[in-house]
């Protein structure tokens, strides 16, 4: 009695840990929460779950957080797919914090614009959406339509204008992007750090967070805001009378790139899960959700969501990318100008 006791217990220990092989393996990755992380959600994350019986974690954290939890977590790697908006693939690729990507194993790669894929091999995540960034404005209240980003600087916007905190990546790139028109570069923002200092002695305000901008435009007279496509689409949606606005001397663009975090175990997961995020569908379906730029030349969308998004290979090439590589060098001495020059 005591063997078959024995003997049924031996089995059961085996049966469950067959089970427990049996688990769905489990993807780590990163996003950017609010309505963005609703949108992973719909356009890769849950399909991706469904076709692969796989469990996806989220970790909501912004690109600076994250990368700086991948650099701080080298030696043991908990992340396995790395998303980012400011660049910062490119410095964790030289890292070596980042996996080489192989065509063979994400062919959607092949049908992604050479610009948004030309250092994958590297470890540089592809692009697979692009923000850009550029003039957001109330069409019903600013005097007139802006054509250039001079026109921030206009004295009639006075206490209308709506600056973001560099601290934000969209506010920093729209801050370079101001230095630049002003004659500055990235070895000299001084320009546009005075060109800040003259809109807040008009009445700007600096926020820090998206939700900000909606709030100066639901409640506060906001009549223009240097800042994303997708945004503007955001307060569309809440039914405020939104426009995104290319100015003439560029638009800033803000690459949001999908990585591979190496010395992880499930490198061939993670990489099925890239291979979706780039997908044209996926992409068709950021650009539905939330107006971003899809970088999948097979992508597809319609006349109403062309209106609202910069469209095209040639179009997409020409935005202006700031270097990430200067960007990361140079974040926290800017931050710590920035703050300086918008206390009161």
């Amino acid at each position: 009695m005591s063997i078959r006791i024995a003997s049924a217990a031996i089995i059961a220990t085996v049966l469950m840990s067959g089970t427990a092989l049996a688990q769905a393996p489990t993807l780590v990755i990163n996003s950017f929460g609010g309505a963005y992380e609703q949108a992973h959600r719909k356009c890769v994350i849950d399909p991706f779950e469904k076709a692969t019986g796989a469990s996806v974690k989220i970790v909501t954290a912004y690109s600076a957080d994250a990368f700086a939890q991948v650099r701080a977590q080298k030696a043991a790697p908990q992340f396995d797919v790395i998303h980012f908006s400011g660049g910062q693939e490119i410095v964790a690729a030289s890292e070596g914090l980042l996996a080489p990507m192989d065509p063979a194993k994400i062919p959607n790669l092949a049908n992604l614009y050479d610009f948004a894929k030309k250092n994958v091999a590297k470890g540089e995540g592809p692009a697979y959406q692009i923000a850009a960034i550029g003039l957001v404005v109330n069409t019903k209240k600013v005097p007139k339509e802006p054509t250039s980003w001079n026109d921030v600087m206009d004295p009639a916007m006075g206490d209308h204008v709506v600056l973001t905190d560099i601290s934000n990546v969209y506010g920093l790139l729209g801050f370079l992007m101001l230095n630049q028109v002003k004659g500055g570069t990235l070895d000299n923002i001084q320009p546009g750090l005075d060109a800040v200092k003259t809109l807040l002695k008009g009445g700007a305000v600096v926020v820090k967070t998206s939700p900000e901008i909606q709030q100066a435009f639901a409640q506060n007279d906001a009549w223009i805001a240097p800042y994303a496509s997708d945004y503007a689409f955001t307060l569309k949606k809440a039914n405020m009378p939104a426009k995104f606005i290319q100015a003439k001397e560029g638009t800033p663009a803000s690459f949001i790139t999908a990585s591979l975090v190496a010395g992880r175990p499930n490198g061939d997961l993670a990489a099925k899960f890239v291979d979706m995020t780039i997908s044209a569908d996926a992409q068709a379906c950021f650009a539905e959700a939330l107006r971003y730029t899809p970088t999948n030349a097979k992508t597809k969308v319609s006349d109403e969501v062309a209106q609202d998004i910069v469209s095209g290979e040639k179009a997409a090439a020409g935005m202006i990318r700031f270097d990430p590589t200067v960007i990361e060098a140079k974040r926290a001495a800017w931050v710590d100008a920035w703050n300086k020059a918008i206390a009161k």
